[in-house]
């Protein structure tokens, strides 16, 4: 019987690059988000805690309200509204152009 958890099929898409490893630039850490704020969900593979599923990277989402250290970021899905809680090290802000 074959693995179905939750970062099965995942491994093209959370796998960094050779120069992209290692610690993260600390502005994207200490970056403050504000309600309304659209972000991009970047996962960061060496992070598990506060990770969205996989099926979110690279989707936009606006930021409704911050809890605790984390972010809860709202996304369309399917004609339905999700509210994802995610921490801040795998969300960057959207600059509005393809391929951020």
């Amino acid at each position: 019987m074959r693995s179905r958890g939750f970062r099965r099929k995942s491994k093209g898409v959370l796998t960094k690059k050779p120069r992209e490893r290692g610690l993260q630039p600390l502005g994207r850490l200490l970056h403050e988000y504000g309600e309304g704020e659209k972000v991009v969900v970047k996962i960061d593979a060496a992070v598990h805690k506060g990770m969205p599923h996989a099926r979110y990277q690279g989707r936009v989402g606006t930021v409704a309200e911050k809890r605790g250290r984390a972010y809860v970021v709202k996304m369309a899905e399917g004609g339905k509204m999700r509210d994802l809680i995610i921490l801040p090290e795998h969300i960057i802000p959207f600059s509005g152009q393809a391929g951020a």
